[in-house]
């Protein structure tokens, strides 16, 4: 086996064992979530599947979101903690409600910034949301 082989079989080598420690590590993540999500009190697990629901049709700020299972009649904490475990992306969220105001109305980019903003949105998820719209 030449040098060049002995230091390819190496890389292989060392490649599945970094590939391996990633799925483990995903794996071990995964099991930790559900744990999590097991354990927790009914009213919890049940605010998950709404603002999952929600979030299917809709976009919501993160303090939208939860401002929305509050008034279907979750608790703060449970929604909080919904809208925690839930894996959103902020930013498409914001997209996903500038599309929706876009399509509805008229809007400069600041009025639509701004509207983002009162949405609840962070100012670099408002500026993604403009900027996804074409503004």
């Amino acid at each position: 086996m030449t040098l060049f082989e002995e230091d390819v079989e190496k890389w292989d080598s060392e490649y599945s064992n970094i590939r391996q420690t990633i799925i483990d590590e995903k794996e071990a993540a995964e099991k930790a979530k559900q744990a999590e999500y097991d354990n927790a009190p009914l009213e919890y697990r049940q605010a998950v599947g709404t603002a999952k629901s929600y979030l299917k049709y809709m976009g919501f700020s993160q303090s939208g979101l939860i401002d929305q299972l509050e008034y279907e009649g979750y608790s703060y904490e449970a929604a909080s903690w919904a809208v925690n475990y839930v894996e959103v992306d902020w930013n498409e969220q914001a997209a996903k409600v500038a599309q929706s105001y876009i399509n509805s109305m008229s809007f400069s980019r600041q009025g639509l910034l701004e509207q983002l903003l009162y949405e609840g949105f962070s100012q670099e998820q408002a500026e993604y949301g403009v900027a996804a719209v074409g503004y």
